[in-house]
């Protein structure tokens, strides 16, 4: 089934979040000041199940998607998360299985995940200061035990594991060039990702933004970069090589230099909501959906969706036209 939106783009990726709890308090996406004690998030029963979540991956995987991520919150709270995993490996259509995590929990649960036949590892890592790491993630928690649950990733045997990085001016730019030298050292892809307005609540303002050209400027005071081609279409990194051969970095320029035109994105958050764009604010009743229809009907009801689509807020916000409110990003995963 050929799904195209209304600019010809096709659906290739998809972001399933599991749950919107997380263990950190991360200032750009659940800062603590909000997301106290007292926060209410969803209860077991308003999540997706395994089963839910499985018969929608399925129904995507028709419509075209190959390449699948798992996301939160933190994904790794979500109880027997290698088990779904497990059942998403029999759908034959999807190529890669990815999951999204900050990896405080990643030893424990790593030797599992690599049994369940996970296929690749992206964490979150904003500084290899252990005084900054435990401010940026809000719960003044160990930088070590991180590390050790990605070199135990390595271990295990996964590879090209990436290091995803929010690079915010005047709070961790500073930690653009250790950690380029720490992805050079381990075999690591670090992505450098501009400080983006995602959601309502983080306090965005266009100043704090490191931009790309910034970003490789800082690089190469100490290393050469060389751009590289795309892996794939619809990646959203740029992708650069250092000029000595040892390893590469990306840059995610949602901010500076949107890429829209290719986008391939859906988005499902944990219970059943469905976003076209990271920064809409406009959301698609898939849990309701799917368990109160037929699924012919979900799938007429997901297509629609998807050739309905318009989005292209990273352009609109370069040309000033911006909607006031969009989804927070806890909920969908970035």
């Amino acid at each position: 089934m050929n799904v195209r939106d209304k600019f010809k783009r096709p659906i290739k990726d998809l972001r399933i979040s599991v749950i919107d709890k997380c263990n950190f308090r991360c200032p750009y996406c659940m800062p603590k000041e909000i997301f106290g004690e007292r926060y209410q998030f969803l209860k077991n029963n308003e999540l997706l199940t395994f089963e839910e979540i499985y018969e929608i991956t399925k129904i995507f995987s028709k419509m075209g998607v190959e390449k699948l991520r798992i996301t939160g919150g933190e994904p790794l709270l979500r109880k027997d998360l290698a088990k779904l995993i497990s059942k998403l490996k029999s759908i034959n259509e999807i190529k890669e299985i990815a999951l999204t995590t900050n990896g405080f929990l990643l030893k424990k649960f790593a030797q599992p995940l690599k049994d369940s036949g996970l296929d690749r590892l992206t964490v979150s890592l904003d500084s290899l200061n252990s005084e900054s790491y435990k401010e940026l993630n809000g719960q003044n928690l160990d930088l070590n035990k991180t590390l050790e649950s990605i070199e135990f990733a390595k271990y295990l045997g996964f590879e090209n594991i990436k290091i995803n990085t929010v690079v915010m001016k005047g709070i961790n730019e500073d930690q653009i060039i250790n950690l380029a030298e720490f992805g050079r050292k381990n075999n690591l892809i670090v992505r450098y990702i501009e400080y983006m307005d995602v959601g309502n609540i983080n306090g965005w303002k266009p100043e704090d933004v490191v931009n790309a050209e910034e970003i490789i400027r800082i690089i190469e005071k100490k290393y050469k970069l060389n751009p590289i081609g795309s892996n794939y279409y619809g990646e959203v990194a740029s992708r650069y090589s250092f000029e000595d051969g040892k390893g590469e970095i990306g840059i995610i320029s949602s901010v500076s230099k949107p890429f829209c035109a290719d986008c391939t994105r859906s988005r499902i958050t944990a219970d059943g909501m469905m976003y076209t764009c990271l920064f809409t604010n406009k959301g698609h009743d898939l849990r309701s959906s799917i368990r109160n229809s037929n699924i012919e009907d979900v799938e007429q009801f997901i297509k629609g969706i998807w050739e309905n689509r318009s989005d292209q807020y990273s352009v609109l916000r370069s040309l000033g036209k911006l909607d006031s409110e969009k989804v927070e990003m806890f909920k969908i995963g970035g």
